[in-house]
């Protein structure tokens, strides 16, 4: 079995320590804030005592050394190591109303001079701006509307998916909540006809057959789902052969309970025939109406 190692880093108060937790019960082992420059030797101590599978989270307090992580993780590569990098990312405002909530003090509130307090916000642009190369290499989970067993459940699916292979992550979604942070393509529903107006369908979801009937009938949802599925299937081997591992599409329409859940649904089980494929459904999954 090669070595395996989970990767976590991401903006501080996103849920870095609850998806670490979930790789815990899922039987890795885990150590929160490790420095990259221990990182080599780490794995290499780990392979000896035959602990093939880890999960290390690394964040801004480790800011300084964090430009090397990219060459470290290259050549544990070449080693043969098996390497899946998550971050953890959420609006700012979300972040802002986390860290009022816990009253806790954000790791960059000091300047460099240690004895002037940033403002939060100020502290978080900075700190998205020290990891924008590490988002940028990474698969991206958006926390903002999802409680933390939630989190837990979807860190789990990804890391179930095969390593060797391109993973397709479909996400419904309310654009009256925000669009996801970690999506890497989103097509706007919202000109579709809406199941929302007809008495009979507005409490029932795009899974519910009365909705699936209704939607299948529609010429323009068709056409719509066609046209996202040529796009994807021209582009999907070009980001695979590019070493990417996870993309992320987003679709989402007003409510996000019928025509991107429908849609999403739909793609899914287009795409399941030849690639690993996930959904989530942002808005059912966590009770918003």
């Amino acid at each position: 079995m090669k070595p395996e190692i989970v990767l976590i880093t991401g903006m501080s108060g996103s849920g870095k320590s609850v998806a670490l937790h979930s790789l815990e019960d899922a039987g890795f082992y885990c150590v929160d804030n490790l420095p990259p420059e221990l990182l080599q030797a780490f794995v290499t101590l780990n392979q000896q005592l035959g602990a093939p599978r880890v999960a290390i989270a690394m964040d801004v307090r480790s800011a300084a050394s964090l430009p090397r992580v990219p060459a470290i993780l290259a050549t544990l590569r070449q080693q043969g190591v098996n390497i899946r990098s998550l971050f953890l990312d959420a609006t700012t405002e979300t972040l802002v109303r986390r860290y009022s909530e816990t009253r806790r003090r954000h790791p960059l509130s000091r300047n460099d001079e240690g004895d002037m307090r940033r403002a939060l916000v100020d502290a978080i642009e900075l700190e998205r701006e020290l990891l924008a190369d590490m988002r940028e290499n990474a698969h991206v989970i958006d926390t903002s509307v999802i409680r933390p067993s939630q989190l837990q459940a979807y860190v789990k699916s990804l890391i179930s998916a095969p390593l060797a292979q391109l993973t397709l992550v479909f996400e419904s979604f309310a654009f009256k909540r925000g669009i996801p942070v970690d999506a890497d393509y989103v097509f706007d529903v919202r000109m579709l006809p809406n199941p929302h107006y007809e008495p009979d369908l507005r409490h029932l979801t795009g899974k519910d057959e009365p909705v699936i009937d209704f939607l299948h009938q529609q010429e323009d949802v068709s056409r719509m789902i066609l046209h996202i599925q040529t796009f994807l299937e021209h582009w999907l081997d070009v980001l695979a052969k590019n070493h990417r591992s996870y993309v992320t599409v987003a679709i989402g329409c007003t409510g996000g309970q019928h025509r991107s859940v429908y849609i999403v649904e739909h793609l899914a089980s287009h795409f399941d025939k030849a690639w690993t494929t996930l959904k989530r459904h942002r808005e059912l999954d966590t009770g918003a109406a």
